[in-house]
């Protein structure tokens, strides 16, 4: 087992003093502690200032067993240890003489091992897997959001907070103010953004960052979630990445952008100038990793109830699995860019995956492919969404699971739960998903009363 006593760089004795400095320069005098629950959800305990020493140091401890997918009862205590890159400022807590910070923590187990349930350690483990193969994998999500109205009691509303459309600007985005000051908090916390823009359906938002390394973008996409429902309810809305909160609307799609980069050669190993696509077999072989795998890894990028009723035809989303180099009815595509930008995108994940989870399913999906030298099929060029059952079995196009209760199967079945999450956190987070399906297999809807109640 892996045992650390500080998640150090090599120059973690002049990160400490910046970070020291900048505690001293902006009165930082909480510093928030964060990690992840099994499905994503932040968790977090604050120490003061003072306490630094300690918290580098990897002491603060807390009880697991309180935590969703962690620890029994009788082996509860876990300790928190924070990545110092991670160290950031917290803009809406400054004032002249006051401030808060955070830092981003794996979890470890008393005697120093990395915590096994942890997903950040998961994340880690499918990143040195890669790392040992010659490769580092490079991650650019999309995560996009709905902002609602809220009440006279701050809770969320069914008012989507504007009528605007695509790519519309002021007046009719009425969101726009609310992105922009999502942008200047995550600027002001190191984050690099792209684009920011009203998405298709009413209400709904994409704000764009940099791609990274898959460990730094699953932080990323963590940190992006709490700022854009933190900075959304200073505004007087409410923030939500559910799948699909609006019915006749298209859902929150979170694509992920993938590419692997070859250590060795130093340069992409996606790209080939010679192909006529300029892709190389590897990028073909990590294509045929995702389209064989993807039945098992849906109920981790795609974890809810709700998520299944994202991935239905007339919406965007992508139902079938198939592979393109432009066609956006597919499940997996290759957007223009090529050269060092070369990547695989795939775009049935929502925003509700836990993103450590996501990316190291995603990421290993595509190694296997790669190890195996599994063949893609036929790429599609026409339209899915306009083909019939038929001519899509004669093409061999299948389909993704329909219901969260169908992906649960695949994962417990399928190579890639059990390779990447382990059996400890396999098991948790089966547990969990099952109970979150039986609960909604077993529940009477409105719809079932309004249907059937008087009929019958």
């Amino acid at each position: 087992m892996t045992t650390l006593t500080a998640e150090k760089t090599v120059d973690t004795v002049s990160q400490l003093e910046t970070i020291r400095e900048e505690i001293k320069t902006k009165n930082v005098e909480l510093l928030h502690l964060q990690f992840v629950d099994i499905e994503g959800t932040l968790k977090q305990v604050s120490v003061t200032a003072e306490q630094l020493e300690d918290v580098v140091e990897g002491k603060t401890m807390f009880d697991g067993s309180s935590i969703t997918g962690f620890t029994p009862i009788n082996k509860s205590d876990l300790y928190l240890l924070p990545d110092l890159n991670s160290f950031a400022v917290l803009p809406w807590t400054e004032e002249d003489d006051y401030s808060e910070a955070r830092f981003l923590c794996s979890v470890t187990n008393p005697d120093g091992t990395l915590f096994e349930g942890d997903p950040r350690n998961i994340l880690k483990k499918t990143v040195e897997n890669a790392r040992d193969k010659g490769f580092s994998i490079h991650v650019g999500p999309e995560l996009e959001f709905f902002l609602f109205e809220a009440d006279d009691k701050g809770q969320p509303t069914q008012q989507i907070h504007d009528n605007g459309g695509y790519f519309e600007p002021a007046p009719y985005d009425l969101g726009e103010r609310v992105r922009l000051e999502i942008y200047k908090t995550l600027k002001k916390m190191g984050f690099t953004i792209e684009a920011s823009h009203h998405e298709v359906a009413k209400g709904q938002h994409e704000i764009n960052f940099k791609f990274d390394d898959a460990l730094i973008t699953a932080d990323n996409a963590t940190t992006f979630k709490w700022v854009v429902k933190t900075v959304a309810q200073q505004c007087g809305l409410r923030a939500t990445f559910m799948p699909k909160p609006v019915f006749g609307e298209n859902g929150n799609g979170m694509h992920v952008n993938m590419s692997l980069f070859d250590e060795k050669a130093g340069k992409n190993a996606f790209y080939d100038e010679a192909d006529s696509r300029e892709l190389s077999n590897t990028a073909y072989s990590f294509i045929a990793g995702l389209l064989h795998h993807v039945p098992s890894f849906a109920a981790i990028t795609n974890p809810l109830v709700n998520s299944y009723k994202r991935l239905v035809p007339g919406y965007e989303a992508p139902c079938y699995i198939a592979w393109s180099s432009s066609n956006r009815s597919a499940l997996v595509r290759i957007p223009a860019t090529r050269g060092a930008g070369t990547r695989v995108e795939i775009r049935c994940p929502d925003p509700s995956a836990n993103p450590y989870y996501a990316f190291a399913s995603i990421a290993a999906a595509g190694i296997d492919g790669v190890e195996k030298s599994l063949q893609a099929p036929a790429e599609i060029t026409d339209d899915i969404f306009r083909m019939n059952q038929v001519e899509r079995e004669e093409r061999g196009i299948e389909n993704l699971p329909t219901t969260l209760g169908e992906a649960i199967q695949a994962l417990l079945t399928g190579e890639i739960g059990k390779k990447v999450l382990g059996d400890y956190a396999l098991n948790e987070y089966l547990l969990l998903k099952q109970a979150e399906w039986d609960s909604y297999r077993i529940a009477v809807t409105e719809w079932e009363l309004d249907r059937y109640q008087a009929k019958f």
